[in-house]
């Protein structure tokens, strides 16, 4: 019988660390601008809250781009979007780094979020196509670890680097790794044009792509993009103003925050492949985490203790994220681009649910408002999870 068990295929890793590098290119575009807000502002003669509402500009920009390249995908194939983003990516942050204006950064900022947008969708959908079915947890855990290392190694290495080169350098050497990435995926996309419409099949369409499974998974997504949000953007903020912590004292908390979140991503995938039943997994992590945000909210009695809950609360939202995507890429092939592609775009109404509502919150009710909204969301996003099968 040993004899006769197969082994499972062996993973394309060549591809899949092409596709962390490029998830990690496109998140780095905006997310190591952080460090610099105060110095773009007086470079560019304008206040720091107008540069920080650059990250909402290209959040727009990346979800309405995932959206058109991932239904175009399913028509034209994936490797035109593939190749193209990062080009047109490294074009845009050679941009930033040339603008002598607010509106000339908005301008190529907006670029880069399209450019982004155009191949992180398409990048979940092709990799989806290359493994099993049974693998596709694993692998795209992988993929999203691109996302969290920019907050353990891209925020980080921006700021050390920035203090030689500046902001305009660094916008350079994220350009570099576009490149690189785009390297990668030609090399491991190469041969053929996995996604093209075989002449004579059906046209793929974004109206047949959303049914309700399809619809309810994407309501699911959002549902955890603001859960991590909320602490993504918020949590450094919290401890500001509850322990008093400087921005040096800060480094460790948000490396271990980013370390939770890695770890989790990785054993969300492979918890995918192993519980048959995704959709509850998603549930329970999200019901737990939102169990673990009103704790981290609302009891602070220690910096220790509180940035030990912080990795927890990352970690248990994390291991859902693969669960999700998993579950989304299991629709026919025809449509997998479309359906991906959708899902990054509502992953960024996420991200704008989280910044709003957060700030609502924070200037409404203070940080204590943030535990029972997380778990709001958390609960919601577990119902429709084991609302039908």
């Amino acid at each position: 019988m040993d004899g006769a068990k197969l082994r499972e295929p062996t993973l394309p890793y060549a591809l899949l660390a092409s596709a962390c590098l490029g998830m990690f290119a496109a998140s780095s575009s905006g997310t190591t601008r952080a460090p610099f807000l105060i110095d773009m502002a007086r470079d560019l003669g304008t206040e720091i809250a107008l540069v920080a509402n650059l990250v909402a500009m290209t959040s727009v920009a990346w979800g309405i781009a995932s959206m058109v390249a991932g239904a175009g995908s399913d028509r034209f194939g994936r490797r035109p979007f593939l190749l193209g983003g990062p080009i047109v990516l490294a074009i845009a942050l050679f941009g930033v780094a040339q603008a002598e204006t607010f509106l000339t950064v908005a301008l190529w900022s907006i670029l880069a979020g399209g450019s982004s947008g155009t191949f992180t969708g398409v990048t979940f959908a092709e990799v989806s196509a290359k493994v099993e079915q049974g693998q596709r947890g694993r692998a795209l855990g992988w993929v999203m670890a691109g996302q969290s290392l920019t907050l353990l190694v891209g925020v980080p290495m921006a700021a050390w680097i920035g203090s030689y080169v500046g902001w305009r350098g660094v916008n350079l050497c994220v350009g570099g790794i576009a490149i690189a990435a785009l390297a990668g995926l030609a090399f491991t996309t190469r041969g053929g044009d996995s996604g093209r419409r075989v002449a004579g099949t059906p046209a793929p369409s974004l109206r047949n792509a959303m049914s309700g499974p399809v619809m309810r998974l994407l309501a699911m997504g959002v549902c955890e993009r603001v859960c991590y949000g909320l602490t993504a953007v918020y949590f450094a903020t919290f401890l500001q103003e509850t322990f008093g912590l400087s921005l040096a004292a800060l480094a460790i908390p948000l490396a271990l925050f980013a370390v939770g979140n890695i770890i989790g991503t990785i054993a969300g995938g492979q918890i995918a492949d192993r519980i048959p039943n995704r959709l509850r997994t998603y549930a329970v992590s999200m019901a737990a985490s939102g169990g673990v945000a009103i704790v981290l909210f609302g009891w602070h009695p220690s910096i220790a203790v509180t940035v030990a809950l912080g990795f927890l609360y990352v970690f248990v939202n994390a291991v859902a994220r693969p669960s999700l995507i998993a579950a989304l890429a299991d629709v026919p092939e025809q449509i997998r681009g479309t359906v991906l592609g959708l899902n990054v775009t509502s992953a960024s109404f996420g991200w704008l649910f989280a910044a709003s509502l957060g700030g609502w919150m924070m200037g409404s009710y203070g940080f204590d408002g943030f535990g029972p909204l997380a778990a709001g969301f958390g609960v919601v996003g577990a119902i429709l999870a084991l609302a039908r099968r």
